[in-house]
């Protein structure tokens, strides 16, 4: 098990030993042996003893925390971080001119070959959107073009990416049941079961970037692809840009096969947001972390070879 989801309000989470142990007014529920976790998801009000967080950082697990409603990201603890402060000035350094408009090209360019892998599974599994894919696989296909000839600077290949989202979302919308209400793509908050569904997959694909980008020694708020905003960790923005489409295929299965469905959910009233509820959240959770168990190794090998192209020396690296 790498992830454990803690998803249960008024817990009291000690250390026993190797071990968590929940408790519920003064009465112990179960435990779970640290080993061989890898990251914690916390939902919601728990109490955590101070020890736990020591243990937790000398096991090097990382800890999430979502709020309990939305699902929304609110924190992350580590414990020691890598020590190439090396590697972080080549990064700072490498924040100008070309190597932006190489990199980021790149990244568009995967981006948009990504949702086009996508486009070409959906003709044989939806025979009567044939027309539609190739229609947009073509429309893809003509903006990699352009990216490919032409001069370009950062705002016009955002304008390139824009476009090709906007097409892709077109036809991604397409793939769902008119009873969930997806029209178009909408966040803070979802209106939707599938946006809901693509926000919290969003979130999970990101903070597995953040991870992995601490824990090799690279600052995480500075990306190339997207700007400096202040409290956003940018460069795993750039590099969940290369997962998108991957996650919007798990989220299509998903309700394809009615692993989750529409009564997974709750509509508030007061917000007009739509959010997964606790069976929902019970049934997701071991979906999505078998679904990012396959990519973590994939997410590593990228932000590990981007380490190596900033330095161009493997040993600048090494833990």
């Amino acid at each position: 098990m790498g992830t454990l989801y803690i998803d249960r309000k008024d817990l009291h989470i000690k250390l026993d030993g190797n071990s968590l142990a929940f408790y519920i007014n003064g009465q112990k529920e179960g435990n779970a042996p640290l080993y061989p976790i890898k990251r914690i998801i916390v939902v919601g009000n728990v109490t955590i003893d101070s020890n736990v967080f020591h243990k937790l950082a000398d096991e090097n697990i990382s800890l999430i925390f979502l709020t309990a409603k939305n699902l929304r990201f609110a924190g992350m603890l580590h414990g020691s971080l890598h020590n190439n402060a090396l590697l972080r000035l080549r990064q700072y350094e490498n924040y100008k001119g070309n190597f932006i408009i190489d990199f980021s090209k790149n990244l568009v360019k995967e981006k948009i070959f990504s949702q086009i892998d996508f486009i070409n599974f959906c003709k044989d599994q939806r025979q009567d959107l044939r027309y539609d894919a190739t229609k947009t696989e073509d429309s893809l296909n003509e903006i990699i073009r352009k990216i490919d000839n032409e001069n370009l600077t950062l705002e016009s290949l955002r304008g390139y990416e824009g476009g090709a989202s906007n097409l892709y979302f077109s036809f991604y919308t397409k793939l769902f049941a008119p009873s969930l209400n997806f029209t178009n793509r909408n966040r803070r908050p979802p209106k939707d079961p599938v946006n809901a569904m693509l926000s919290l997959t969003y979130t999970l694909l990101h903070f597995e970037c953040v991870r992995e980008i601490e824990m090799i020694g690279l600052d995480p708020s500075i990306g190339f692809y997207h700007s400096f905003e202040y409290g956003r960790e940018s460069l795993a923005c750039d590099f969940v840009e290369k997962y998108r489409a991957e996650a919007d295929k798990f989220v299509w299965e998903l309700f394809k096969t009615r692993q989750i469905i529409a009564n997974d959910f709750i509509i508030e009233t007061d917000t007009s947001g739509c959010y997964l509820k606790k069976n929902g959240r019970a049934k997701f959770y071991p979906l999505s972390e078998e679904w990012r168990k396959t990519l973590r190794p994939r997410i590593r090998e990228d932000i590990t070879n981007f380490a190596r192209r900033l330095t161009d020396e493997k040993d600048t690296i090494s833990s």
